[in-house]
């Protein structure tokens, strides 16, 4: 069985703390602040952004458990970094 080789890291147009918007998918049009890059994988998180439900399953740290709203990564090739002084 052949196993996936990860890709090298590349380097990007944008980077953590850039203004983007975002140019495809469910979020497009939206404007947000990239909070972390990952260059092996070419994905963004940006901030307040293209939030996923994750449930929790109780635990010593959340006892109570619940459900929570994260950001998930966006892939490079969807966001486009704009300039502060046009947003």
């Amino acid at each position: 069985m052949a196993t996936k080789q990860k890709a090298a890291p590349v380097q990007l147009h944008v980077k953590t703390g850039d203004n983007v918007l975002v140019i495809a998918g469910d979020e497009k049009g939206k404007r947000g602040v990239i909070k972390s890059v990952n260059r092996s994988t070419q994905r963004v998180i940006v901030e307040g952004l293209n939030l996923v439900t994750k449930h929790n399953k109780p635990s010593a740290k959340n006892p109570q458990g619940g459900i929570t709203k994260i950001e998930a990564p966006i892939h490079v090739s969807n966001v486009k970094k704009v300039d502060s002084a046009n947003a």
